[in-house]
């Protein structure tokens, strides 16, 4: 079995601070990926390697208390690529990929954080230019003959069940209609597999993973599913077995662990 566990941190500090790696060790994870570690690499604190990993690797962004995406694993990775070869989104620390050749059966885990537009427009019109940016990297890994786990805050709620307030969020970034068509094209085009979705068609409010610290939104529920696992046809159909864990709060996001039957 391979278990993978995704997570926005919002701050790695942050989450430290409030368990996770007491946490994390208890999880039996093959793999963890991060993202928003809102740190530098030296600024990342000894406790943040739970001593049940291997390996960690990480990608700071250049601009300090930003952005940053890493990834744990419990089998040393036969290589690591930072970024996706774009110099605007490579300096935000957005993208690390972990290969691991088992035999000859390829595998790759990445850890993603595509920009958030929710701010401003300028930052709305960064986000479609890393969607942009970032595709031919798909269309690469897909032609690969590798399998690939792509894990990551996305930003994007896919359909109208994957987040509580959909007709009143449907100009608004994270849910509109490009954000949506693009997801659409990557499962079309591609053939690339939203695996909890697969897992559970029709999931919605259990499947959320963010939820706004503003008003009520945790208590009531009022969340959006914007944390995916989303992976190549292959690995895909091994998946077993998705939740989203909500007992302790680390982050405004939850962690979403997928069980693959693949070998760990």
């Amino acid at each position: 079995m391979l278990r993978i566990i995704s997570l926005n941190l919002n701050g790695i500090r942050s989450a430290a601070n409030k368990g996770l790696f007491d946490w994390l060790p208890e999880q039996n994870a093959d793999l963890v990926c991060m993202q928003e570690l809102k740190a530098q690499l030296a600024d990342i604190p000894a406790v943040a390697r739970p001593p049940t990993f291997a390996a960690a690797a990480f990608h700071a962004a250049e601009k300090k208390g930003y952005s940053g995406v890493g990834v744990y694993s419990r089998r040393a990775p036969d290589r690591i690529v930072e970024g996706f070869g774009n110099a605007e989104f490579d300096a935000e620390g957005r993208y690390i990929q972990a290969d691991f050749d088992n035999n000859g059966a390829g595998l790759s885990v990445i850890s993603l954080y595509l920009p958030s537009g929710s701010s401003s427009a300028e930052r709305q019109q960064a986000k479609f230019r890393c969607m942009d940016e970032i595709w031919p990297r798909f269309v690469e890994l897909a032609a690969s003959g590798r399998e690939v786990v792509i894990c990551g805050d996305w930003n994007i709620a896919h359909t109208e069940k994957d987040l509580k307030n959909w007709k009143s969020n449907q100009k608004n970034s994270g849910f509109l209609p490009e954000e949506r068509a693009w997801l659409t094209r990557l499962f079309g085009e591609l053939g690339w597999v939203d695996v909890h979705r697969q897992l559970a068609p029709e999931a919605t409010g259990e499947a959320y993973t963010w939820w706004s610290n503003r008003g009520q939104a945790w208590a009531k529920n009022v969340g959006w599913r914007i944390d995916y696992q989303i992976a190549t046809p292959g690995i895909a159909a091994t998946a077993r077995r998705a939740a989203v864990y909500k007992a302790t709060r680390f982050s405004d996001h939850a962690p979403l662990i997928i069980d693959y039957d693949w070998p760990g």
